[in-house]
């Protein structure tokens, strides 16, 4: 695998031990250009970087080393996690975003992707469930790497959960259902909300659920199908 080197001066100093690479985080860089993105992930000034970034074409480039802390997740929440930028790695993916024309990634991209994912899984020991998206930790702030991210393509590489259909009770009850959804996305990870109290903010937390995991139906609304794969990932 050919990796380019385009160092970022964006990273904490401090060296991480191998094991606490824990997890990989998942980006577009929601710029109109690779050269723009570029320039902004190594300009001092932004304090922002990423480890890798991966251009339309499929060409990977490491912007810092793994050993290193990037500054790429920012303020974030995975099950008893805060601030992962500490616990991963995080991967850039050349893409408008949803600002300025969101596109479908290209096969060379993802393929790239999976065979970068692959590397790094077996090298850190990353748990399969631990590869997410920044707006599964983030989700009050970030909506990348969005709905046409290939979450389920992924999976069949082990890079990430996905669901497998189950035989469950069905429930009709409207609060009965919002407050076991909000407890099975609790049980997966998410963050930024209270099971017991509904808020406006639960909106964009449903948002980025179904981002995820029902692309076709990102509704912001827990809708039937949206219970029920909650169901069959926590169950």
């Amino acid at each position: 695998m050919k990796i380019l080197l385009n160092y970022s001066p964006n990273f904490s100093k401090k060296l991480r031990k191998i094991k606490d690479i824990k997890f990989i985080v998942f980006h577009y860089t929601g710029m109109q250009s690779e050269i723009e993105s570029i320039k902004r992930l190594t300009n001092e000034k932004t304090k922002v970087s990423c480890h890798y970034l991966i251009n339309r074409k499929g060409l990977i480039i490491q912007m810092v080393k793994d050993k290193n802390i990037a500054w790429h997740a920012g303020k974030s929440k995975w099950k008893n996690f805060i601030n992962l930028n500490k616990l991963s790695l995080g991967i850039e993916l050349v893409n408008k975003g949803h600002q300025f024309g969101y596109q479908n990634y290209t096969k060379k991209q993802i393929n790239s992707l999976i065979s970068l994912c692959k590397k790094l899984k077996k090298k850190y020991r990353i748990k399969d469930e631990n590869f997410l998206g920044h707006s599964d930790i983030a989700p009050l702030r970030k909506a990348d790497p969005g709905e046409k991210f290939p979450w389920k393509k992924l999976s069949k590489f082990k890079l990430g959960k996905w669901y497998h259909h189950k035989n469950f009770i069905a429930v009709k009850d409207k609060k009965k259902i919002e407050k076991i959804f909000f407890q099975n996305i609790k049980k997966l990870g998410y963050r930024y909300f209270d099971v017991q109290r509904r808020s406006n903010k639960d909106k964009k937390i449903i948002k980025s659920f179904q981002q995820h995991y029902t692309p076709n139906n990102v509704t912001s609304k827990i809708d039937q199908k949206t219970f029920v794969i909650s169901q069959y990932l926590t169950n």
